[in-house]
Formats: structure tokens, C-alpha cells, sequence
């Protein structure tokens, strides 16, 4: 391999699932850009493919497998080496499957070993199919390098920033704990001094990523523990980033310094992705969640309060093992009274290894379908019914990348919409203040009314109420 690196090699990734994910995916990159890999977004012509993989539904395991199928068939056709790895939750839970069922594949590694990829890059080329899902010693964090500014300026204006990884919550439908470990919450300094290295590079908006972030506990510079308020306190301090965000969230975790935080701090954005799974407190407890109904009604009340323009996002299961009529019909209520500017629905999908699995009292399919359709049908209503009182609403947005006709922009609204801006007076990377004129399915449009946002700080957008369903 190091014979091969004064040649350029392409290489493909594709990732699955989580935000998380996503990064992993970048750092992937990052770490390859060294051993003379450049990104392609052409498979066909690709050296090297990696498939970043997310283990949560059953699905998402297959779509893999599909996807390796296919890359096999034109590996074929082609006639050509291309190598094809692996990563991420299904490479940490199925490593040895995966080889079984995909001759195809050279390399599998899991998402805590991913720094190592350069080695085990060398030991595959040699002729031997490597598995490494081993959970190391050593933070990888520590061993990979960080993104060159033209990799940066590549992904655009708004980055993610791993703090987090791991949950010990243990909800009985979650194959989390088993596939990323126990949580780990990385050192503040180091988290900061990524964070300063990406605004240096042209980032305005960074979002603090976990699997359970607000768990978030690292290392801060005085030797004490610090919470994620603390570390938002921190970011938000940093010259030049205009917009902080943090996902994804537990109930359980949301303590009043977090709460506080979206009160005090400007440049953190008026948007929280909070998961319930159920309305239903005999569900949550049998899901494990640790949380009841009113305890997320008195978060929600706590947070309106402190930020009364905050929209809010969720995730829920249908068809959790047990769920009755009654249940339901619990989880629509609380879609009613809170009502979601976006949220996030499924099936369950019984995952292998997790508790809830196990259970006898499995929903059959039919009456999961249908409480799905009923449940994203209100939900749909909810994000509409947001949207449509953004209408006439003036705020800033984050211009991110080119739209589908000449001139125009697409941005992100403090709200996280994409919305549509025709012939800007600005560039991407550029706040931009407008004012809804149309609302879509999809994506707002907006009319510009000067340039917004300064280096600090971003003015707190009009409050929109929250809409009853």
C-alpha cells in the first residue's frame, strides 16, 4: 500500500442512519485523504467503497445487504479490484454475517475503530479478509486528522461535532448499547479545539452530536466533569460561529442548566429533537425509557417558557410489543398537545439481542401499518400547520448550497426548513434575512430583506405558537 500512494485513488462513501454517521463518514475521509484517497461520488469508478452502516431497524441492515448485491453485480460487470468495506453498527454486530453473506466485502470495521482503517487497509490488500470490531483501548478521537480546509469548505457552511458516544440508557427496542458501548463523553479542550479549527475553516453552524448528547460529562479544562450547558456556553463563545445546534436528546437528561442555555444563549437555536416513543406511560416503562408522559409535558412547558419561539421534533415507535388501543390512542394525545414541528415515526422492528424482542405480545403488521398512517397523518398536520404560521415571519437563514434553478440559494431556517431564495444578494456560507413569502411541502421560499446576523450573534427569530392538531 505504501508503494501505492503517489497514485491518486478514488474513494466512495455512502453512509446510512444517524447524524452520526455522517461524521464518522468525514473522519473515514479525513483519515484516507492521507493514505492518497480523494472522494468520488461515482462507486463505478471508486478504488476503495465504504458502506457507513446504521444497525437501529431491521431495514436498515438490509438495505446493506442490497446494497453490497449490487456492488457485487457491477464489481463483476466491470471486471474490476475495487475494494468494498464495511463500517459502522451493522459491521460492529454482524461482522462475522457479513463475511458469511457477502464474499464481496474485504474489510468490515466498527465504529470505534475506524482510525485503524489505514493498517487494516494494507492487511486486506494483502489477500486477507480483515473484521476488526474490537472496542480499542486507545480514543480514536486521538489518532485522526483533522479535515483540510478544502474538505471543509467541500461539506459547507454547517458541520457536526462528535462530544458523545455510547448510551447506557438500555431502552428495550435499542441495540445502541451494544453496537456503540458504554458512554463515553470526550474532553472538553479537545472538543473545542475542533470546534475552533472548523469556524477557522468557514463553518457558522455547528451541531454537538451524541447518541445521548445532553448525557454529555467530559473532562473540562479545570478537571471537573462539565455538562453540555456548559460545553454550549463554551462553543457559543468561539469568534465567528453564528449558530449552535445539539442532537440527539433523552428526556431523562434535559435538566434546567440545559433548559436555561436555549434562554441565554443567542447563538444556540431555537430547535430541540427531544424522542418520547410513546405516549403511553405503560409503554415507556415497558421500552425502559425511564420517563413518563407528564415528566416530557413539564419539559416542554419549561422549555416554551424559557424559549417561546422553540419548535419542537420527535421520534415515535407504533406497534411497540403490547401496545394497545389505549396506548395509541395516549400517543395521539400527546401529538395533540404539544404539537411537532417535525417528527420522526416507525414501525417497531423487533432488533436481535434486545429485550423487547423477546416478548410475546408482538402487534401483528396490519395494525402497525394502520396506527403508522393514522400517527404520521397527524404528525404531517402538526409540521404543516408550523410551517404555514412561518408564513409572513422574518429570520435569518443559513445559506448552505446551490438550488435546483440558476440563481437561486438554499438555506436553513433557525428551524432547521430548507428554504428556497431566488437570486440572493449573498453567497453560501452567508446569513441571509428574509421573510416567508411561500410555504411548501418541502421547503419555504423567502424574500431577502437585507443581510442578517453579524459575527456573534443571530437574532432571535419572531416566535411562532404552538400549533394544537
Amino acid at each position: 500500500m505504501h508503494d501505492e500512494r503517489s497514485k491518486p485513488r478514488k474513494l466512495y462513501v455512502k453512509s446510512f442512519g444517524c447524524q452520526m454517521n455522517v461524521y464518522d463518514s468525514q473522519r473515514m475521509a479525513d483519515t484516507l485523504a492521507r493514505e492518497g484517497f480523494t472522494e468520488t461520488e461515482n462507486p463505478a469508478e471508486a478504488d476503495l467503497v465504504i458502506l457507513n452502516t446504521c444497525h437501529i431497524r431491521e431495514k436498515a441492515a438490509e438495505k446493506v445487504y442490497s446494497e453490497l448485491g449490487r456492488l457485487r453485480k457491477a464489481k463483476q460487470a466491470a471486471g474490476s479490484d475495487t475494494m468494498i468495506a464495511v463500517a459502522g453498527c451493522v459491521a460492529q454486530a454482524e461482522g462475522a454475517e457479513i463475511m458469511h453473506r457477502a464474499p464481496v466485502v474485504d474489510l468490515v470495521v466498527g465504529p470505534q475503530s475506524y482510525h485503524r482503517l489505514p493498517e487494516l487497509l494494507r492487511a486486506a490488500e494483502g489477500g486477507k479478509r480483515v473484521v476488526d470490531t474490537d472496542l480499542p483501548v486507545e480514543d480514536k478521537f486521538d489518532h485522526l486528522p483533522a479535515p483540510t480546509r478544502a474538505a471543509t469548505a467541500k461539506r459547507g457552511p454547517a458541520a457536526f461535532v462528535t462530544v458523545q458516544e455510547g448510551c447506557d440508557k438500555f431502552c428495550t427496542f435499542c441495540v445502541v448499547p451494544y453496537t456503540r458501548g458504554a458512554e463515553l463523553s470526550r474532553p472538553v479542550e479537545k472538543i473545542l479545539a475542533e470546534a475552533e479549527r472548523l469556524v477557522d475553516q468557514g463553518v457558522r453552524e455547528i451541531t454537538l452530536i451524541g447518541q445521548n448528547v445532553n448525557a454529555f460529562h467530559g473532562q473540562g479544562p479545570d478537571g471537573a466533569a462539565w455538562n453540555l450547558a456548559e460545553l454550549l456556553e463554551h462553543v457559543a463563545r468561539i469568534a465567528g460561529l453564528d449558530r449552535l445546534r445539539y442532537t440527539t436528546s433523552h428526556p431523562r437528561d434535559m435538566d434546567d442548566a440545559l433548559i436555561a442555555a436555549h434562554r441565554d444563549l443567542p447563538e444556540l437555536m431555537p430547535y430541540l429533537h427531544l424522542p418520547v416513543q410513546s405516549g403511553s406511560d405503560r409503554i415507556l416503562a415497558a421500552m425502559n425509557r425511564k420517563h413518563g408522559r407528564e415528566d416530557y409535558f413539564a419539559i416542554i412547558e419549561k422549555m416554551r417558557a424559557a424559549r417561546p419561539d422553540i419548535a419542537l421534533s420527535s421520534d415515535f415507535i407504533v406497534g411497540f410489543p403490547g401496545e394497545s388501543d389505549a396506548d395509541f390512542e395516549a400517543t395521539m394525545d400527546l401529538v395533540r398537545r404539544v404539537g411537532f414541528a417535525s417528527a420522526y415515526s416507525f414501525k417497531y422492528s423487533p432488533r436481535p439481542g434486545t429485550p423487547a424482542a423477546e416478548a410475546a405480545t408482538q402487534v401483528p403488521e396490519e395494525v402497525k401499518a394502520e396506527r403508522l398512517a393514522i400517527l404520521q397523518k397527524a404528525l404531517e398536520e402538526s409540521k404543516s400547520a408550523f410551517d404555514q404560521a412561518c408564513r409572513g415571519t422574518t429570520f435569518d437563514i443559513l445559506l448552505e448550497k446551490p438550488g435546483r434553478l440558476e440563481g437561486q440559494l438554499i438555506g436553513r431556517s433557525p428551524y432547521l426548513q430548507s428554504v428556497v431564495v431566488n437570486n440572493p444578494p449573498a453567497r453560501i456560507g452567508d446569513l441571509l434575512t428574509v421573510t416567508i413569502t411561500e410555504v411548501g411541502p418541502n421547503s419555504l421560499t423567502g424574500e431577502p430583506v437585507g443581510a442578517g446576523g453579524s459575527e456573534r450573534s443571530l437574532p432571535r427569530a419572531e416566535p411562532v405558537a404552538a400549533m394544537e392538531v
